[in-house]
């Protein structure tokens, strides 16, 4: 499926300027891809870098993609279907190397590794790589809450 006319805005509940993600560049059930160019006006830049709370919060919108799609009908491609909410449950591990330059183009990978429904909500644990020209700058595991907004 080409991604690239897809909204991401229109399918997380963030809005600029805390949206960390501009662009999925590929998605399936256990795994996504998505882009992110840091510009000068963005919330997370601390003295000329993106800092490391941006970084875990890219990490979680890329992550929360995952579990979002499946909330959605597979051709409403303008997220007219449903409304989410989700938050971070638990951060397990963080291992920062080191926060890129604004005005750089990082490249975030997101891997499910596992999964709970309830009628409610559910619940993910997933593993996350965030990379600048194939440089790793952080990776993580977290825990993810996501619920649809009846």
């Amino acid at each position: 499926m080409d991604f690239s006319h897809l909204d991401i805005a229109k399918f997380l509940p963030h809005r600029p300027p805390f949206l960390m993600v501009d662009d999925v560049l590929s998605i399936d059930d256990s795994h996504v891809t998505t882009s992110f160019t840091i510009k000068p006006d963005c919330i997370f830049n601390d003295n000329g870098f993106f800092n490391e709370v941006g970084l875990v919060e890219n990490a979680a919108q890329t992550c929360s993609s995952i579990v979002g799609k499946s909330f959605f009908n597979e051709d409403d491609l303008e997220g007219e279907g449903t409304k989410l909410i989700g938050f971070i449950s638990a951060i397990k591990k963080v291992t920062l190397h080191f926060c890129p330059k604004v005005g750089s183009k990082i490249k975030t990978n997101a891997t499910l590794q596992s999964r709970f429904d309830t009628d409610e909500y559910s619940i993910c644990t997933l593993t996350c790589i965030i990379t600048m020209e194939d440089v790793e700058l952080l990776s993580c595991e977290l825990n993810l809450v996501i619920q649809e907004l009846k």
